[in-house]
């Protein structure tokens, strides 16, 4: 009885490790859409939608943002608290002194979070050609 004991513990124990090890480095993700064109490290990206997907661990992550199911490009993110979740989706973009912009944060929309976006990197390899 106490090794049936014993077997029934560990495979319980082992089913919860492995249900948070898949939580814990399951991917979130999210939408953004692009009224304009915008730089994320580097990479222009024209207006559009998009699927934007991150993962790490704590407030320091890696996300790729997807066009359809091509990986357009990637950058290291900060996830922020917010005090009120906003509505909806947004993102907020800084003009670059060459007169592109770079997405410098992404809201998603009745989330307590945000992503700000690292600016290594923006703006670099950006060409003069931004659409008005």
């Amino acid at each position: 009885m106490n090794a049936t004991n014993n077997s029934f513990v560990k495979g319980v124990l082992l089913t919860a490790v492995v249900l948070l090890a898949g939580s814990a480095f399951a991917a979130s993700k999210g939408s953004m859409e692009l009224l304009k064109p915008a730089t994320v490290a580097g990479t222009q990206l024209p207006a559009g939608n998009y699927t934007v997907q991150w993962d790490g661990q704590g407030d320091q992550v890696q996300l790729q943002i997807f066009k359809g199911k091509k990986a357009i490009t990637s950058a290291s993110a900060h996830v922020v608290k917010l005090e009120h979740p906003l509505p909806e989706n947004s993102v907020v973009v800084t003009p670059n002194t060459d007169g592109s912009r770079s997405i410098s944060r992404i809201n998603f929309g009745k989330k307590d979070f945000a992503l700000e976006l690292s600016d290594e990197g923006a703006g670099s390899g950006a060409s003069g050609g931004a659409a008005k």
